[in-house]
């Protein structure tokens, strides 16, 4: 029985190979490369090096190669069933177990891929070719995001009275388009509705990259509508475990050693647009040792930039509180508060990417000394 692609892919995506050959021997970084002492040979001078951004190994002593999974069972003795298990439990990973409620669950999860890869397709084409969207393309421009960045993000949007469910029930059950968390029924109306309509959409990728939620925002100011919702969770998608833009940020470790964490969706497409890519968001909820682990797994130092007001303030010092007792060794946890108020949106916009980064550089604190400076 062969194991789906898509989960071995995704143990790849989720684990450097210096992470894993870490675990076994004694690893230091030379330029973009890490360097040790083969583990298939006695040697008194490295001729090991493990490639991340390339995703190999390489010994030059003994001319052995491989990915992951090659290393694992050449330096373990292990099959490749039991390398994989071992990955999969070191990457935070359910184990493939092959039983029939596993291939039904990778049934319905291709399913649900191929709903969100045509219902993001779908709107963005409306935001980025219907002349009736104006209002939202002009929203954008005034934020002063590109065209590119909406491409790049495949920001969305979604009109006030959408009728995409219709189109997608030709192709997909009622049972399955409700399970996504794109639709819900209205009992009194006795229709379904888009759960996003009105809104501006950005869709929340995996680590592999494919969209699996989304983030809305109205844009228009509404006294009953809130300013931001996100996707329910569902059997494929769990808020404490996923990050707004972790596909695309987690491709830079090789070249930066930290991440900004920030709280919102405009925050992060703002900072990218400025040239700062290695940016996440949480998504709406307090930050979670899950998050802060498959961070770690990309990045030694993690500084977390929220909104400079008062709620702000308050979800940093959560943060704290969550991610101490998760820090390990040679990791560092950092918060940056930024004055006057305010959010890494506003303050690259109008400082630009130098000054945003000087002024991080300068006034960054442990996190320690955060808790500290708070209770004493």
């Amino acid at each position: 029985m062969k194991y789906p692609k898509e989960y071995l892919d995704e143990i790849k995506t989720r684990l450097k190979v210096s992470t894993v050959v870490s675990k076994f021997i004694s690893l230091k970084k030379r330029g973009k490369e890490f360097v040790g002492l083969s583990p298939f040979k006695n040697e008194k001078t490295p001729s090991f090096t493990v490639n991340d951004e390339k995703e190999f190994y390489h010994c030059f002593a003994t001319s052995e190669h491989g990915n992951i999974f090659d290393f694992v069972m050449k330096t373990q003795n292990l099959r490749f069933g039991e390398a994989v298990k071992y990955l999969a439990n070191l990457a935070g990973m359910q184990p493939y177990m092959f039983t029939k409620q596993d291939e039904e669950r990778e049934k319905k999860w291709k399913e649900y891929c191929l709903i969100f890869d045509q219902y993001v397709e779908f709107y963005h084409d409306e935001l980025i070719k219907n002349e009736i969207h104006n209002n939202a393309r002009n929203y954008l421009k005034d934020r002063n995001i590109s065209k590119d960045q909406v491409k790049k993000f495949r920001i969305g949007y979604i009109e006030k009275n959408p009728n995409f469910f219709e189109k997608l029930r030709s192709n997909f059950s009622e049972e399955a388009l409700i399970g996504t968390g794109l639709f819900y029924f209205d009992e009194k109306k006795k229709i379904h509705v888009e759960r996003f309509k009105g809104r501006l959409v950005f869709p929340i990728n995996n680590i592999s990259g494919q969209p699996i939620a989304l983030g809305g925002r109205i844009i228009e100011k509404s006294d009953y509508m809130a300013k931001y919702i996100n996707s329910p969770e569902t059997p494929f998608f769990k808020k404490g475990s996923n990050l707004y833009n972790l596909d695309f940020a987690r491709k830079l470790s090789n070249k930066v050693e930290y991440i900004y964490l920030v709280e919102g969706y405009m925050d992060v497409v703002s900072l990218s647009s400025k040239g700062i890519e290695n940016v996440v968001a949480n998504l709406g909820t307090s930050l979670t040792d899950r998050q802060v682990t498959i961070l770690n797994q990309f990045y030694d130092d993690i500084i977390i930039c929220f909104d400079g007001d008062e709620s702000g303030y308050k979800a940093a010092l959560r943060a704290a509180e969550n991610s101490i007792a998760e820090l390990k060794p040679n990791k560092e946890i950092l918060f940056l508060f930024l004055p006057d108020s305010h959010d890494p949106d506003s303050y690259v916009n109008k400082f630009g990417k130098d000054k945003f980064i000087d002024f991080s550089n300068q006034n960054f604190i442990e996190i320690h000394k955060f808790i500290y400076n708070h209770y004493y």
